[in-house]
């Protein structure tokens, strides 16, 4: 089975660019919480083992390579689209201003930016690169969708605590049953996405 490979990354290198940076997102589905992206610089020379699409992962083997990325990449930069921004500009528009804001936080300038799926965010400081399912064909991009997933969990078990009730740190804010029941229940709090809507067969029409 084939996995997350340097390719993108060296040939950019053998093209005369110093540093690339992959770009992930997690978080555009749930009825709460943020959109989170990370954007992360590896080093050619000390690429962490065991990289892949965080969604191939265990969460614990998720947990373990997180400190890895952070100690061996070159840079590594997390941003935010809030609930508030995401009803604001629609889930897509929230994730790409996530996506340049990411980017543009590493204290290293990257070259070239490969961004997971089919857009390129304007504002970036450099070209990008577009791949679809590239959390699973980059190492850059697999490595930073292990870090937007992480911190993002990490974040929305937080919530959990100044938010009991939504079970928050079960679901990170995706619909589940337990989930609708008790947005039906409580009504929605300060971090539910307003302009999400549930289906008509969970009770209610929208956030």
């Amino acid at each position: 089975m084939t996995g997350p490979h340097f390719d993108f990354e060296r040939e950019a290198l053998a093209g005369g660019r110093r540093w690339v940076a992959g770009v992930d997102e997690v978080g555009r589905g749930p009825l709460a919480g943020p959109v989170g992206v990370a954007a992360v610089i590896l080093d050619p020379d000390d690429l962490p083992e065991g990289l892949d699409d965080s969604k191939a992962l265990t969460e614990a083997k998720r947990e373990a390579l997180r400190p890895v990325i952070l100690a061996r990449a070159v840079s590594v930069a997390v941003a935010f689209a809030s609930a508030e921004e995401i009803d604001r500009y629609n889930i897509r528009g929230a994730t790409l201003r996530a996506m340049t804001r990411a980017v543009r936080a590493l204290h290293v300038p990257p070259d070239l930016v490969l961004v997971d799926g089919r857009d390129v965010p304007d504002g970036l400081p450099c070209p990008g690169r577009p791949i679809i399912g590239g959390d699973a064909l980059s190492l850059s991009i697999a490595a930073a969708s292990i870090v937007a997933k992480t911190t993002r969990d990490a974040l929305m078990r937080n919530l959990d605590r100044d938010f009991p009730g939504y079970g928050f740190c079960d679901h990170v804010g995706y619909a589940t049953a337990v989930h609708r029941s008790a947005l039906l229940t409580l009504g929605p709090g300060p971090y539910h996405r307003r302009s999400f809507r549930l289906r008509p067969e969970d009770g209610a029409d929208a956030l």
